[in-house]
């Protein structure tokens, strides 16, 4: 008599089977290579679904992931040159790092879950002149943007800011996330 799940079955079988080899094998980058590898060629040839998964580890908004996923997605019927696949997994991965260092920016801003607009404001536009800096759309070029954001310009950005005399009201995490991650999505080529 077989098992009653035999689709069950075999995938617990083939997870123990894997596990097992894993355990055998010393731990270290040729090993965690090999499987991100047997990860990647099990996606879809479209890449799509790969690159939502992607997207979903980080700290970027939904909308923002959704927009850029239109931006480097192919149709679910077209295969994938690799070139076009490297540019969309890479600009998921650049997508999760920027959204990481927008948010560690805004923790300096505030406390909490809200900082001065004004502050906010400011360090926007100096991303915003740093991600429009350069040519080129490869996608490592907007963590090169972060070297045009030193302490220095943010600094004297946030100064000006404050030597305004205007009352300042308060801008959320969301709402900045949301503005830092839109300025990133502008700036990405789309797939044609």
């Amino acid at each position: 008599a077989g098992p009653a799940e035999p689709v069950s079955f075999l995938a617990e079988y083939f997870e123990r089977l894997v596990l097992a080899e894993a355990a055998a094998e010393p731990p270290g980058p040729p090993q965690r290579l090999a499987r991100a590898l047997w990860y990647v060629c099990l996606a879809h040839h479209s890449h799509s679904e790969l690159l939502r998964r992607i997207c979903q580890r980080g700290a970027a908004p939904a909308e923002a992931a959704a927009e850029l996923l239109r931006r480097v997605r192919c149709r679910d019927h077209e295969a994938v040159p690799f070139d076009v696949f490297r540019y969309g997994v890479l600009t998921c991965c650049v997508l999760l790092e920027f959204a990481a260092k927008a948010d560690a920016l805004f923790a300096v801003l505030g406390a909490g879950d809200s900082a001065d607009s004004r502050l906010c404001q400011a360090v926007l536009r100096a991303l915003e002149d740093a991600l429009g800096a350069g040519h080129g759309s490869r996608p490592g070029r907007y963590l090169e943007a972060g070297s045009r954001l030193g302490p220095d310009r943010l600094a004297l950005a946030m100064d000006q800011a404050l030597q305004e005399r205007k009352l300042g009201s308060s801008m959320s995490r969301e709402e900045f996330l949301r503005r830092a991650t839109a300025l990133f999505i502008a700036k990405v080529k789309p797939v044609e």
